[in-house]
Parts: structure tokens; C-alpha cells; sequence
């Protein structure tokens, strides 16, 4: 193994220690109403987040806190002996993304039926931290 490919090898360890992420897969909640929850925390610092999803009304806010508390967890566990706190954990990335459809019908007048279609989505959390932050100064 040559020295740059193992010095880029070293480089990408740190840069993934940095990052953590969780996902949801199937949640049986509409897209649309995800993404209203989900625009709330984009960007905003962890603790922050689990605060607004704690007290926000909305079912989809459940999900995602719960979400958010696994993606935590997951970047704990690559990064033990270190706080959150010192960290600054924030939420790099969430995205909300269409899952299977379930299709039903429902009787309508003269015979016929309406389709309903009861959506389900795919939710990807990305946490960031700012701790070790290569600057421009060190490299």
C-alpha cells in the first residue's frame, strides 16, 4: 500500500468519525407530512432539535425524535470517551423520501370505487459534529 493511499485511507477514518447517521425505513406517515417536521430540525443543534420534536404537536414529531436519539447513539458509539456536549452535534442532513404505497379502495356512488393511497416514507438523519475540524491553518 503506497503512502498517499494510506494517508487518504487515515484522512476518511476521521473525516466518518465525525459523521453519523440513522435511518427509518416504511414509517406509515405521508411524505408531506413528514417533511413539515422534518424542515423544522434541518441544521439546527441536536439538543435543540430534541427539544422542538419533544413538544411539537404532530404525530410525524414521535418518529423522529426517536430517530434523532438512534443517530446519537450511532455516533456515540463510533466516537466513545467523547461528549456530546463538546461536540456540538447539529443535524447535517434529513431527508424525507417516498416508501411503498399501500392501495385500497373505497366504495363510491353508481358501482364504482375510489382509489385511496395510503403513502409510507423513508426518513435519512445525518449528524455532524464540529469537534477536530481539520482548518485551513493546520493543513
Amino acid at each position: 500500500m503506497g503512502i498517499r493511499k494510506k494517508q487518504r485511507a487515515e484522512a476518511l477514518k476521521t473525516a466518518k468519525k465525525q459523521v453519523a447517521y440513522a435511518k427509518l425505513n416504511d414509517c406509515p406517515i405521508s411524505p408531506r407530512k413528514m417533511r413539515l417536521v422534518a424542515d423544522l430540525v434541518r441544521g439546527v443543534e441536536v439538543n435543540k432539535a430534541l427539544q422542538l420534536l419533544k413538544f411539537n404537536t404532530k404525530h410525524a414529531s414521535i418518529n423522529l425524535e426517536k430517530l434523532v436519539l438512534s443517530a446519537v447513539a450511532n455516533w456515540q458509539a463510533k466516537n466513545e470517551g467523547v461528549s456530546i456536549e463538546e461536540a456540538n452535534l447539529f443535524i447535517k442532513e434529513i431527508s424525507v423520501d417516498g416508501g411503498a404505497m399501500l392501495k385500497r379502495l373505497r366504495p363510491a356512488p353508481q358501482g364504482r370505487g375510489h382509489r385511496i393511497r395510503k403513502r409510507s416514507n423513508h426518513v435519512t438523519v445525518i449528524l455532524g459534529s464540529t469537534i477536530n475540524q481539520p482548518t485551513e491553518e493546520t493543513k
